[in-house]
């Protein structure tokens, strides 16, 4: 790959231009957000007739709510139109609101929601009709990195200035990227950044809509390595980089996979573009991508916008400034490229891309493509029927076919002054200014852009092709970064578009909202500095904010708090039913749950109503007045129907009525045994059992290490299938399952477990210690211990080497608690072994059991030095586990559960050399 990287185009030396300029190409905010009509949240979002769950609207990010019918070009006025109110919140907004209708809020009501993630790690849910009486707090508040949310106890939000050294997201980073719902399962998922114990994590968390409680299966830490030799690899791999890498872009939901882009932060080295697909369901890694294995940079960030996703499920993103491979076809690099990626061969892989062809001048003076975001077009008449458009810093709009993306896959016209291998291609700066950091908007049949330095421009399409010679531009222009407009519109008609003036971003200063007329963008209806006295005055700008018309509002997200703006007298609506109560049929004891939910305006309150006569006559329920009616049941409500009436100053509306069916319990019986299972260590071992009854059996999995003589229980081991990966200590160990319901209980037979012998390597990360510092003794370090320049004392269930090291003692004879105690107790040591590039520790476990292993690291003499740990299997090479260690000057602990034969290398990231002080068994 020599040529490749020779094509590097001299990334990492050019010279980052003035302070404006490097604030105004900083790697990316996350953006993912889709409307859904008749949208069913099985007992918590009922059906709705607008939501917003992904950044732009849609997968396509074409930013159109083409289902607005309250708000028209004829009362978005000074006069009607302005500010509602704000609620305040403890973080920058970069992530666009969403939005969902009618959920059901325990103990709370039905609410139209608004959803907020802040650069703190938090995520509010708001009533988004107003901020009145109990609405004047959040729905519900979560610290995601919180230990209820799978944080270490202690864990912050990154700090810019002293962790990261960048002023792109200021003062904190945490949630950067726009999440995604899924309104079907409820759920919201959202990436963190924290930092715990030293170490810095990425996470992926699946929240409840309705409470902010984390779901099964999450979270996550998201990491991953791939073969390559590019920037920061150690031995032919390249490792995620959890303080560098930057989640930008808004999350992907398509198909059941969710996709997450990453950049980085200020172009801070080492760093690459990643692309990671997860199961939505089960949270398991199913692609990871990497635009540059064996170069450098590559990042995709877009601005804050949403990967893009077709109906196929192909995945569309435009890279930034890297490495491209001018020589290999396919590329094995691609940086300045727009990519096509899909599940392939069982990989995330790269399907398709196209690159332009002065990629190589773009990236040398950091004029980057992958500033803008990609919007994929509806079907166009002609020979290109599936379009995407995009367009970065240099100002120059891309049109590329998605199903072939060049002619006869040239992908790169290398020594070309232009690009005649895609379907259409502008002039350089057709978007003025410093071009695009943004997404581009489409609406019957026209493309919006609003550049930095430039004016909105609408550019029709005739025939498939964008009409140049036909721009229609607003009069007032935006600085740095321009914007990411969206539209609200009913259908084909009331189009209005919605933009905010974020160029006061680092005075600070507040973000101005705009609504132009999206038939001639000349006209401008409203904005936010009209009104006297500060009426309709917006929070401290954040760049690349896009605002949410919704229902009649619109959302802004800022650097303080999240303002809501609509019409100050809207029309009454009576209340219309949108999800009708279902028949009910459980066992007494169980619990019956009805969900109702209607529109109306002003938001209808409701009244549960109960027949005990077969519906002759209703009576209201004391107390159930939200979208869902729950309740534990009895024999005696057997055929009872139920009903929700909804009322507003406009009207009334009532459901039909649902039937409970109440059936008598019977116990468990068991229908399948567990079977006895032989297996060599390390290998899954799976019992199954299964029972029948009414109410649905609760199951319960019991151990026994004595022959049957007692059993206790395993802990989350709840559900017909127990599976687990083995140890030879659980040789002969007995299982079986224990089925219970409210009327009675039954016990499988035991099966028992063989283990056969087998030294496999597995590394369970546990977590970090800062707090111990050198106060081993009694706390590590009961099995054996090895520190250095001291003394040391091996199990005999392990060996234990130290290679490539050199050793060096700081001081002795000290108090200071961060040295570690000797072996004997009597004193203290600062000392370790290291290298300027990497060493490595050799540890074989040759009893086939795992073991608790930890190692200390302690920057002693600065507090520069960075570090990866990383866990190999000694004998395939296969990588088990990767931590990045930094700012570890007080001292920290990387504990382990390990088995088998391991190699541990540790490899220098930044500073003098890479350092640890000692390590311990148990």
């Amino acid at each position: 790959m020599a040529s490749s990287r020779n094509a590097r185009n001299s990334a990492m030396g050019f010279d980052r231009k003035t302070a404006e300029r490097v604030a105004n190409y900083q790697r990316g905010l996350r953006g993912a957000v889709w409307v859904l009509l008749a949208v069913v949240m099985a007992g918590s979002v009922a059906e709705a007739q607008v939501n917003v769950t992904t950044h732009h609207y849609d997968n396509a990010r074409s930013g159109a709510n083409t289902n607005e019918t309250i708000l028209t070009p004829q009362n978005v006025t000074v006069s009607s139109f302005g500010k509602l109110f704000s609620q305040p919140v403890n973080g920058y907004v970069y992530a666009q609101p969403l939005y969902l209708a009618n959920v059901s809020i325990p103990g709370r009501g039905t609410h139209n929601v608004l959803f907020v993630a802040t650069e703190a790690d938090t995520v509010y849910a708001f009533d988004a009709d107003n901020n009145t009486g109990a609405n004047a707090s959040p729905l519900w508040q979560v610290n995601l990195i919180d230990t209820a949310h799978g944080a270490a106890a202690g864990a912050t939000t990154v700090n810019s200035s002293s962790d990261i050294g960048c002023s792109d997201l200021v003062p904190q980073v945490g949630i950067t990227s726009t999440p995604v719902i899924d309104p079907i399962t409820g759920s919201m998922y959202v990436e963190t950044k924290s930092k715990e114990g030293g170490v810095f994590i990425h996470r992926l968390h699946a929240i409840d809509v309705t409470t902010g409680a984390e779901k099964s299966p999450g979270p996550i830490v998201i990491t991953a390595t791939v073969p390559g030799t590019g920037d920061g690899s150690v031995g032919g791999q390249v490792t995620f980089h959890d303080l560098r890498q930057l989640n930008r872009p808004g999350l992907l939901l398509v198909n059941r996979t969710l996709f997450l882009g990453y950049a980085s932060h200020c172009d801070g080295f080492p760093y690459h573009g990643w692309v990671f697909a997860y199961d939505a369901a089960t949270f398991a890694q199913t692609g990871v991508f990497n635009t540059t294995p064996n170069g450098g940079l590559g990042g995709i960030w877009m601005s804050g916008a949403g990967l893009a996703a077709d109906a196929s499920g192909n995945v569309y993103v435009a890279t930034g400034n890297g490495t491209f491979d001018t020589v290999s076809v396919p590329a094995t690099a691609v940086g300045e490229s727009i990519l096509k990626l899909g599940i392939s061969g069982g990989k995330l892989a790269l399907l398709d891309y196209f690159t332009p062809s002065n990629q190589s001048f773009l990236s040398s003076i950091d004029v980057d493509l992958g500033s803008g975001g990609v919007l994929l077009l509806p079907d166009q008449p002609g020979a290109h029927p599936h379009v995407l458009v995009v367009a970065g810093k240099e100002g120059r709009i891309y049109l590329v076919d998605r199903d072939i993306m060049t002619v006869n896959n040239q992908h790169y016209c290398s020594g070309c002054t232009s690009d005649p291998q895609i379907v259409q291609e502008s002039n350089a700066g057709q978007i003025a200014g410093n071009g695009l950091f943004g997404t581009p908007m489409y609406w019957n049949n026209t493309i919006y852009f609003w550049g930095s330095g430039d004016v909105l421009k609408a550019i029709s399409l005739v025939n498939g092709l964008l009409d140049y010679a036909h721009i229609t531009s607003s009069t007032a222009s935006y600085g740095f970064p321009g914007a990411t407009p969206t539209i609200s519109a009913n259908g084909t008609s009331n189009g209005i578009v919605w933009s905010i003036d974020a160029s006061q971003y680092g005075v600070p200063g507040p973000a101005v909202l705009h609504a132009h007329d999206a038939t001639n963008v000349a006209k401008e209806f409203w904005n936010s500095t009209q009104a006297a006295n500060s009426r309709d005055k917006a929070g401290n700008a954040v760049k690349f904010a896009v605002p949410v018309p919704v229902n009649g509002k619109v959302y802004v997200g800022t650097g303080t708090e999240v303002d809501v703006y609509g019409l100050f007298n809207p029309p009454a609506a009576p209340p219309a039913i949108i999800t009708q109560p279902a028949n009910q049929t459980v066992t007494a004891s169980q619990t019956a749950t009805f969900t109702a939910a209607a529109t109306g305006s002003p938001t209808p309150t409701v009244q549960w109503q109960v027949s005990a006569d077969v519906g002759l006559t209703y009576s209201n329920l004391s107390g159930a007045t939200s979208g869902t009616l729950s309740f534990t049941t009895t024999l005696s409500q057997n055929r009872y129907q139920y009903r929700a009436v909804f009322t507003n100053s406009a009207g009334t509306a009532t459901t039909t009525a649902a039937t409970l069916t109440v059936n008598a319990p019977t116990p468990p019986t068991i229908t399948t045994q567990p079977a006895n299972q032989t297996v060599t260590a390390c290998q899954a071992a799976t019992f199954t059992a299964a029972a029948t009854g009414s109410p649905t059996p609760t199951v319960q999995w019991q151990v026994s290490a004595d022959v049957g003589l007692t059993y206790s229980n395993l802990s989350g081991a709840t559900s017909g299938t127990l599976s687990f990966r083995t140890t030879l200590s659980q040789n002969g160990n007995q299982y079986r399952a224990v089925f219970t319901n409210s009327a009675g209980t039954a016990t499988t037979t035991a099966a028992t477990l063989t283990v056969n012998f087998s030294n496999c390597a597995v590394a369970s990360f546990v977590g970090t210690d800062t707090s111990t510092q050198g106060n081993w003794h009694g706390v590590y370090g009961a099995d054996g211990y090895s520190i250095a320049n001291e003394t040391q004392s091996l199990p005999a269930y392990a060996s234990f080497a130290v290679q490539n090291q050199l050793s060096f003692t700081w001081a002795t004879g000290i108090s200071d608690p961060r040295a570690l105690q000797t072996g004997s107790n009597t004193g203290r040591i600062a000392s370790t072994w290291y290298s300027s590039s990497s060493f490595a520790f050799d540890v074989n476990f040759t009893d086939g059991n795992s073991h608790r292993f930890a190692l200390y690291a302690l920057d002693w003499d600065s507090s520069a030095r960075a570090e990866s740990v990383q866990i190999v299997d000694a004998n395939s090479g296969a990588v088990l586990d990767t931590r990045n260690l930094s700012l570890f000057n007080n001292g920290i602990y990387l504990i382990w559960n390990l088995s088998g034969h391991v190699k541990i290398n540790v490899t220098l990231t930044a500073g003098g050399n890479a350092a640890i002080s000692g390590a311990f068994f148990r």
